[in-house]
């Protein structure tokens, strides 16, 4: 019974981990760099934006938002899932 609860509780938290975003908007001369520290900083360390606004390349985080243009950015399970290993 212990081993059932145990995973319907694992489940249900990496479910409410991956469903974690955050919503927001930039002013003009905002960069990507700033919005992936945010991101992070909002829903951890691992984490997607819903539109291809800013991609993770070598060097940093580059993209090319606009200003007043809302953003989405969502936490995925890989961080909850590797604390678990």
């Amino acid at each position: 019974m212990f081993a059932f609860l145990s995973l319907l509780f694992f489940a249900a938290t990496a479910t409410a981990t991956a469903n974690t975003c955050t919503t927001f908007q930039v002013a003009a001369g905002t960069g990507c760099a700033w919005m992936c520290s945010y991101c992070a900083a909002k829903v951890g360390p691992s984490y997607y934006f819903t539109t291809d606004v800013c991609t993770y390349e070598a060097g940093g985080c580059v993209g090319n938002p606009q200003a007043g243009a809302e953003y989405t950015c969502c936490a995925t399970n890989a961080g909850f899932l590797d604390y678990y290993k």
